[in-house]
C-alpha cells in the first residue's frame, strides 16, 4: 500500500555540520509541530567531522526525522536531489545546515502557498535582509545576483538564500546538474511556474565554518550561468492536445 503524502517536508543538505544540526533540529521541531504533520530530512554529505553520530542519536529522539548519508561528497544540489527523492511531503522546504537561516520563517513560506487560488504557484523563494555574511562575501554575492538577474530575468535579488519552498513534482521535473539549487527561481519559470519572494530574517553561522571561497563561487557561477540561459532558450515549447490512441467511449 502506497504511503500517504505529508503536508510538507524540510530537507537539509549539511556537511561537516556538528556544532550546529542538533539544534537546527530542535528550532524546526519547535516552529512547524503547529502546522501540523511534517518530516526532516537530513543529508548528511560525507561529513568527516562527527555529525553522523550526532544525527544518529537525534533520529531516535525525534519521530519526524530520517537521515541520509552519502559514501562520497557530492556538493550542496546533489545532497537536497537526494533528500527531495525520498521526500514524503507535496510540499518541500529547504534551509541550509549551519543555523544561519532561521527555522521561525519556514511557516512564513508555507503561508504563501496556502493563499495561493491559481494551482500555479511553484516556487516560495526567501530572500534576506541585513545579512549576517563578512563584507567580502556580501559584495561578491551582490554582483553574483545582478549580474545573473540581468541575464535570466527571474526577478529575483537573493538566489544564494537557502530558505525555499517548492512543489516537488515540480522540482523532479526540472534538469538537474551540480549548483542547481542556486537557480531555482529562473528554472521554475522555464517551466511555466508561478513564483513568489518573501523577505526573510538572517543570522550569524553558529559554528563551524562556510564551505566556499568566494573565487570558487564565481569560476563556478559563470561555468553555471551560462549552462541555464543554454537550457532556458532549447526549452521545449510544446505540449500533447491530443491523443488518438485514446478511443472514445462508445454510448451502449
Amino acid at each position: 500500500m502506497a504511503t500517504a503524502a505529508l503536508p510538507f517536508s524540510v530537507v537539509i543538505p549539511a556537511k561537516n555540520e556538528a556544532k550546529n544540526i542538533a539544534r537546527l533540529i530542535g528550532e524546526i521541531v519547535t516552529h512547524c509541530d503547529k502546522l501540523g504533520e511534517f518530516e526532516i530530512i537530513v543529508v548528511d554529505d560525507a561529513s568527516d567531522d562527527g555529525m553522523a553520530e550526532i544525527l544518529r542519536d537525534q533520529c531516535r529522539a525525534t519521530p519526524q526525522l530520517r537521515c541520509l548519508r552519502h559514501d562520497r561528497s557530492g556538493g550542496q544540489s546533489a545532497a537536497l536531489n537526494s533528500g527531495i527523492a525520498v521526500a514524503k511531503g507535496d510540499i518541500i522546504c529547504t534551509l541550509d545546515g549551519d543555523g544561519q537561516n532561521p527555522p521561525s520563517e519556514i511557516p512564513k513560506l508555507l503561508a504563501v502557498f496556502a493563499e495561493d487560488q491559481s494551482g500555479m504557484l511553484g516556487l516560495v523563494a526567501g530572500q534576506r535582509k541585513k545579512r549576517q555574511d563578512r563584507l567580502s562575501k556580501r559584495l561578491a554575492s551582490k554582483f553574483a545576483n545582478k549580474l545573473r538577474g540581468s541575464l535570466l530575468k527571474d526577478g529575483t535579488r537573493d538566489t544564494g538564500c537557502g530558505l525555499k519552498a517548492f512543489r516537488r513534482d515540480a522540482y523532479l521535473r526540472l534538469p538537474f546538474f551540480r549548483n542547481m539549487h542556486r537557480y531555482l527561481p529562473a528554472l521554475f519559470l522555464r517551466d511555466n511556474w508561478l513564483i513568489a519572494h518573501v523577505d526573510v530574517d538572517h543570522a550569524s553561522r553558529w559554528g563551524g565554518q562556510s564551505h566556499y571561497t568566494n573565487f570558487e563561487r564565481a569560476i563556478e557561477g559563470l561555468v553555471d550561468l551560462l549552462g541555464v540561459i543554454w537550457l532556458i532558450r532549447r526549452r521545449k515549447q510544446c505540449s500533447v492536445v491530443n491523443d488518438s490512441s485514446q478511443s472514445p467511449q462508445q454510448d451502449h
